[in-house]
């Protein structure tokens, strides 16, 4: 009895504050944050189409805020727009422009600071410096928005969605451009990034440091300065992701360093200088996925131990695999190798010689990347020849003993 009694309690309450929450309406020459001063707790505020110069908005209530198409809050290179200071606050389809840079303050269009339960949907952000900034915040969803940055260097780029300390926050169906990471996650939990499109960001697509138990799948990261790095984390999956064009001297499609026990599986990575980079990366699942026209396919160095590479297609990459040791303590099977020069004589779809994906002139180019040069030159097929005749210049346990003979998923026509 005293169960139904309390659930009917609280069913009375929920209703009782439904029914008296009202709506308030802000037009152009009206103020958002006299509207917010005004309404109570639960109520929804409505903005309509135009343009309102305004800054330092402080939520600090349960409120709903929506806005018409075309509603716009320009602080015409001022400070942050809206400051959530409580639980149960959804911003939905504003337009936020033309925050001012500051080398003193992580200034946001939008920040949370030590809330929980807030969404954060399908809003448009133009130039904002740092976009939108959660801060020690728990169970919030930032999802379905659009982020444009506009600075040209680093020292002048906040991030388009960057957390601070939280737990059990979704970030879903953004597309995010033009900052310094696109999205950045540090001293974040069990979270969920799913179904963004991060490009032409100058450092990261994304950005994780120290954060555990995280799942980030179905993104595209894309002409970045690097894809994705993960480090010192642990039990992070990637699933279903695509690392594309991410060129430069020092860029990869996915950095790893310091990271254990996560996954690695059904992504493609093409067109990087690197398709991974591993450093420090241990009993990771590497597996399905395609590596395809990459500088190198990996780089994977010899304090990373005990990973499973297998089942992955390296397609059309000019180096397979790179390590910087002799010996090998990952274990590759199964994998398709382009440049695999064996034969099945048996017809049962696996080579019949091992495949050894770590090229001499691999290392050598590592070691001095200006003889990059010389590929395809004759020197180059007289060092393949050496390295048939001298197999000791390269890894002897870094092995594939199963190559397939044809992809696992990739169709090559």
């Amino acid at each position: 009895m005293t169960r139904y009694f309390l659930l009917s309690f609280f069913l009375l309450i929920f209703i009782s504050s439904s029914l008296s929450a009202q709506t308030f309406i802000v037009k152009p020459n009206n103020s958002i944050k006299e509207a917010i001063l005004q309404a109570s707790d639960y109520d929804t505020i409505m903005v309509k189409a135009g343009v309102y110069n305004e800054n330092l908005i402080s939520i600090e209530k349960p409120l709903t805020i929506i806005g018409e198409e075309g509603a716009i809050v320009d602080s015409q290179e001022g400070d942050e727009i809206f400051i959530v200071q409580s639980d149960h606050v959804t911003i939905q389809n504003m337009t936020l422009k033309n925050i001012g840079v500051s080398y003193i303050k992580d200034r946001a269009a939008i920040r949370l600071n030590r809330v929980q339960d807030v969404k954060i949907l399908k809003n448009t952000l133009i130039n904002t410096f740092f976009g939108i900034y959660l801060q020690k915040s728990n169970n919030c969803v930032v999802d379905g928005n659009k982020i444009i940055g506009g600075a040209e260097d680093e020292s002048t780029a906040g991030n388009a969605i960057h957390i601070w300390q939280g737990k059990r926050i979704q970030v879903s169906n953004n597309e995010v451009s033009s900052h310094r990471d696109g999205i950045y996650f540090e001293f974040v939990d069990e979270s969920y990034i799913a179904n963004n499109t991060s490009k032409n960001n100058m450092r990261y697509g994304l950005h994780f440091m120290f954060s555990n138990n995280d799942l980030y799948e179905n993104n595209r990261f894309q002409n970045n300065g690097s894809g994705v790095a993960v480090m010192f984390s642990k039990n992070i999956e990637m699933i279903d992701n695509e690392f594309l064009d991410n060129w430069g001297g020092a860029s990869y499609g996915l950095l790893l360093k310091e990271i254990s026990d996560g996954s690695i599986e059904n992504n493609n990575f093409s067109r990087n200088t690197v398709g991974i980079y591993a450093e420090g990366a241990n009993r990771l699942s590497i597996k399905n996925n395609l590596f395809h026209k990459n500088g190198k396919a990996m780089d994977i160095k010899g304090n990373s131990l005990d990973n499973q590479i297998i089942q992955n297609d390296f397609v059309g990459n000019t180096f397979e695999v790179l390590t910087n040791s002799k010996s090998n303590l990952n274990h590759f099977e199964g994998n398709y190798w382009s440049q695999y020069s064996g034969y099945d004589l048996n017809k049962d779809g696996i080579g019949d010689v091992p495949h050894r994906p770590v090229n001499l002139f691999a290392i050598v180019t590592d070691k001095i990347p200006a003889a990059s040069m010389l590929l395809h030159s004759f020197l180059v097929n007289s060092l393949d020849a050496a390295e048939r005749l001298f197999p000791q210049f390269i890894p002897e346990q870094l092995i594939d003993q199963k190559p397939k003979i044809k992809p696992n998923h990739y169709d090559q026509n």
